[in-house]
């Protein structure tokens, strides 16, 4: 499995959910099997995890903010997009998700996402209640219409300590949606749908 994705350009944008954790083996797998991995993180997720975690694992500096003036490009939505082979979002919280639903683009995770034209991979994590409502499945629908794909969620044991759906996937089921993706060429999120 060494140099699998050897030469790909794996984009991670980490979510503010508890599950951010689980990312960080998602991001050393990625990089075990060649991948280059630039994380982005919204303001959320860094409640979770803090990015030195993330730049360490991807041995690339973490966009937090696409103005600050200690990133390494001017526009760094623009060209990390320009420049994936796979967007993965994760865990994609029902906010996240709306977001994106709606075309809303005020962080790096959600700009990035409507400025590239790799495939984008959703990981969503919430409670069972959130996953379930109207509101989300349509939004899921809609992001699905588009041609955005999804893994998961699974059924398990939620932070809230109960039973139901809304478990993120674990990182090697994570990982092997990325790998399939990227072997089976699958065509990107239409940019006219957006």
């Amino acid at each position: 499995m060494e140099s699998e994705l050897e030469g790909k350009r794996i984009l991670v944008g980490v979510c503010g959910g508890i599950a951010a954790y689980k990312v960080a083996e998602v991001v050393s797998s990625l990089r075990r099997m060649g991948a280059e991995v630039h994380v982005l993180m919204t303001q959320a997720a860094t409640r979770f995890v803090g990015p030195l975690t993330f730049q360490v694992l991807s041995q690339n500096p973490v966009i937090t903010d696409m103005w600050a003036l200690e990133n390494p490009w001017d526009e760094p939505h623009v060209i990390l997009g320009e420049q994936a082979d796979l967007f993965l979002i994760a865990p994609a919280t029902a906010h996240v998700i709306g977001r994106l639903a709606s075309g809303l683009a005020d962080d790096v995770v959600t700009a990035t996402a409507l400025a590239t034209r790799a495939p984008v991979l959703i990981a969503p994590s919430m409670s069972d209640l959130m996953y379930t409502s109207p509101a989300v499945q349509e939004n899921i629908a809609r992001l699905k219409a588009r041609g955005y794909r999804f893994v998961g969620p699974e059924y398990g044991r939620l932070a809230s300590g109960k039973e139901g759906i809304g478990r993120l996937s674990e990182p090697e089921v994570i990982v092997e949606a990325i790998r399939k993706i990227l072997a089976e060429g699958s065509p990107s999120p239409d940019p006219a749908k957006r």
